[in-house]
């Protein structure tokens, strides 16, 4: 029998498996650069050289280094949403979803330190490549859109008080996350606990936890 010619104009499957891959591979050599040496600092020959690429092949799929960075920016929002997107909280009361998802994104945040450098970096630079991102509205809006359903179902079982920023909650949970990881090693030094063994982390965790659940029930305010 012969073989299927792919569609004029289409390249074969196997080829835009391997462009994207070297897509993947580029943007994870990124992430690391940037992470490290903030934009300033990365060099693209480096990235080159960690995916056995070539600048103009990085220039090919990104346009330039800015748009590299942004790209790296855009897919590290965008996989945090992905793997949130996993949790299954509609099957779960109100207060232990919100006890698991503040458990998941402090996890994420201390799972992912490439990740707070990142933001880090870029708000040393006032955000000025997210600024230029047509991407972030959509990456973005669905860490509220989560919060949204379980703050919802909680205020109609009346566990949960009314009239609440979302938005300041989702600060919140990503400040209280964030900060244990990025002031991780002044803290250590300063107080004399490691804030990075599993024994602080737990209770770390579940300090964070408490804070948000007893804002959000608590009535007596």
């Amino acid at each position: 029998m012969a073989s299927r010619k792919p569609a004029k104009g289409r390249p074969p499957a196997s080829l835009a498996r391997g462009a994207e891959q070297t897509r993947a591979d580029i943007l994870s050599a990124a992430t690391h650069e940037f992470a490290g040496k903030g934009f300033a600092g990365a060099h693209v020959d480096n990235i080159a050289a960690l995916t056995q690429t070539s600048k103009r092949m990085i220039y090919y799929h990104f346009g330039n280094k800015e748009g590299l960075y942004l790209a790296v920016l855009e897919s590290a929002y965008g996989q945090a949403r992905i793997e949130e997107a996993r949790l299954r909280l509609d099957g779960l009361t109100p207060e232990a979803a919100m006890r698991t998802l503040v458990r998941f994104r402090f996890d994420y945040h201390n799972d992912h330190p490439d990740y707070i450098r990142l933001v880090m970096n870029e708000n040393i630079l006032n955000g000025r490549h997210l600024a230029g991102s047509k991407r972030i509205g959509s990456l973005s809006s669905p860490a509220i859109e989560t919060i949204r359903g379980i703050y919802e179902r909680g205020v109609e079982a009346g566990v949960f008080r009314r009239g609440l920023d979302l938005l300041n909650i989702h600060m919140s949970i990503s400040s209280l996350s964030f900060h244990n990881v990025s002031n991780r090693h002044t803290f250590t030094i300063l107080f004399g606990r490691d804030w990075g063994s599993l024994e602080e982390l737990r209770a770390r965790r579940a300090h964070v936890e408490d804070m948000i659940l007893r804002y959000m029930t608590d009535s007596g305010r």
